[in-house]
């Protein structure tokens, strides 16, 4: 059995993988993001974080679970 160390760095090296495919996919749309993101405050960037990490831990749990 693979150990839990090696499933993380996977799932990290995944991550990188998934966002170099949308820079490449969709350049203008991301400047376009990034434009709108630089406009934001604090406030909602910690929001926007907590809730994106709430729900990767929620579909891990439901994926270890069924």
């Amino acid at each position: 059995m693979e150990s839990l160390f090696h499933h993380l760095l996977i799932a990290f090296a995944l991550v990188f993988v998934i966002e170099g495919l949308i820079y490449a996919a969709f350049p203008a749309q991301v400047q376009n993001m990034m434009k709108m993101a630089s406009e934001f405050d604090a406030h909602k960037f910690r929001y926007f974080g907590a809730a994106t990490m709430s729900l990767g831990i929620l579909a891990v749990w439901l994926i270890f679970k069924f």
